[in-house]
């Protein structure tokens, strides 16, 4: 009769000895102290793993403890309630921002606004840098900065790029005044606290890191890959000379090169069954998924004349000074863009759900634009037949594209994002140190790898045919207009204003829930 309790206290002993084996996360060491359970809460409302809960907590724990515990210790160092309060404000901001994307429509943004936006940036830096030296430019007075800003001028930014705290102010508080609770958003100073320090990591953090030409032609290098060889080609080691055996040739070698023959050739067949295959089974699912209903573009003349606080911000060519006006006139005229092409201003409603939205026309100007493809006679063919194909399959691509783009925005991404993130700021745990700026001869360097580029494989024979015979002066003429800080400035605060726009539709005149 002993027997049983005895095992029983074991078996409790040995339980308790496992569970305080366990090591316990810093997530719940630090945001949820009093938690009984083992499981932490769900952060997110949609379904996703519990590895990108755990990921994204893991990345809050450690970014509260190493910029809010080190001043929030020095005031007490005895209330342990502060970060898991801060925490419980995270979720629910954390899960409104959720709602908001899932209800925002980034295909149109992504293939229909952002290239607009693109594509008329390079057009304006174009069109300031043929004025330099000349009357329009002052006598050569101005620079191409203030040229550009003269095309696109923000109201949040100086003609050097200088960016008003004020604006972002504004759209901060709006973000705060939508996404917390009312208690958490009255109390004036934990407002004023949590404004700042978002202020800081926008305003001085990314958006100067972000807009450095070594940087954005860095990220470039680091899209496209290493190349093969030290200037773009492939490097051929010298092979030893050829012995006396090796040259005389028999049965055995031709029966060799033979079946290696039929093994390439069937290799080869192979990945054509496979992509075959993998086509049609991704054409049967683009198809049987639902069709989105037409959404209109925001009007970049409606968005500036009715934003009280993003004027100016989706386009900066709407709105043109007569001197401006006149000196733009003087120069070739820049290709069309997918703003050319409106749709008819009287449609019905029930009629709007069979318009096409044109997702493919937006990337393929785009591209036009900044490799200057219409200057050259067979870099112009191609992009006009591949024009024509995208218009004959528009109701095809209108679904393709958001397929493509719903399977590449998953949690899978998000996750290794996140664990990206968490490794490249918190390499041990801590903040890492800020990584030092290249020196102008490293800056240098990056330039010439990115001019000297010329792609694998394939790419590598059409590269003189997209952009010509000499590669180097077309890709130097499609880098040029991301060399200069302050029209990145623009560049990157437009892009900003339209994802603001597109979450926060109410900054653009339109109410919550409504498009533009």
């Amino acid at each position: 009769m002993s027997r049983k309790p005895l095992a029983s206290l074991q078996s409790n002993r040995s339980n308790t000895q496992r569970q305080q084996q366990q090591p316990v996360s810093l997530a719940r060491r630090l945001l949820f102290p009093s938690l009984p359970n083992t499981d932490l809460p769900l952060l997110l409302a949609s379904p996703v793993p519990p590895e990108l809960t755990a990921e994204l907590y893991d990345f809050i724990a450690l970014a509260l403890r190493a910029f809010v515990n080190p001043w929030w210790t020095k005031i007490t160092r005895y209330d342990k309630e502060f970060l898991p309060d801060i925490t419980r404000i995270l979720t629910v901001v954390v899960r409104d921002l959720e709602e908001r994307v899932l209800a925002t429509d980034f295909t149109s943004v992504i293939c229909r606004d952002i290239p607009v936006i693109l594509t008329q940036h390079y057009t304006d830096y174009r069109n300031a840098s043929s004025k330099i030296a000349t009357a329009y430019a002052a006598g050569g007075a101005l620079s191409i900065d203030q040229l550009f800003h003269q095309f696109q001028p923000h109201m949040a930014l100086s003609p050097d790029g200088q960016i008003d705290r004020d604006y972002i102010r504004q759209i901060l508080d709006h973000i705060l005044k939508v996404c917390l609770p009312p208690e958490d958003f009255e109390p004036e100073a934990e407002r004023l606290i949590v404004r700042e320090i978002l202020l800081k990591i926008v305003v001085k953090d990314v958006i100067p890191k972000i807009v450095q030409p070594w940087f954005i032609q860095k990220t470039i290098l680091d899209l496209l890959g290493p190349q093969p060889g030290p200037a773009g080609g492939i490097s051929i080691s010298k092979s030893p000379p050829p012995s006396q055996s090796s040259q005389t040739f028999s049965f055995h070698t031709i029966l060799i090169v033979l079946l290696s023959a039929i093994q390439s050739i069937s290799g080869a067949c192979l990945a054509l069954i496979h992509t075959y295959k993998h086509a049609v089974n991704t054409i049967k699912l683009v198809n049987q998924s639902p069709s989105k209903s037409f959404h209109p573009s925001p009007s970049l003349k409606t968005a500036q004349a009715s934003s009280p606080i993003l004027t100016e911000a989706i386009s900066p060519s709407v709105s043109r000074t007569p001197s401006e006006s006149s000196s733009t006139s003087s120069l070739p005229k820049a290709p069309l863009s997918p703003s050319d092409f409106p749709a008819p201003p009287s449609i019905s409603t029930n009629r709007r759900e069979r318009l096409h939205e044109y997702y493919a026309h937006g990337p393929i100007l785009m591209i036009s634009e900044i490799f200057s493809m219409r200057d050259r006679y067979a870099s112009s063919v191609i992009i006009t037949t591949i024009s024509m194909l995208a218009s004959f399959f528009t109701p095809f691509l209108d679904r393709l594209l958001p397929y493509i783009l719903d399977s590449i925005l998953s949690p899978a991404l998000l996750l290794n994002i996140v664990r990206i993130g968490k490794r490249t700021l918190f390499p041990n745990g801590y903040p890492a140190p800020p990584p030092v700026d290249p020196t102008p001869e490293e800056q240098a360097e990056i330039y010439a790898k990115l001019i000297a580029w010329r792609g694998r494989g394939v790419l590598s024979h059409l590269i003189p045919i997209l952009l010509g015979s000499d590669s180097s002066v077309t890709l130097k003429s499609a880098i040029d207009p991301l060399t200069s800080t302050s029209c990145n400035v623009h560049l990157v605060m437009i892009i900003l204003d339209r994802i603001i726009i597109a979450l926060f539709p109410e900054l653009g005149g339109a109410g919550p829930g409504e498009s533009l």
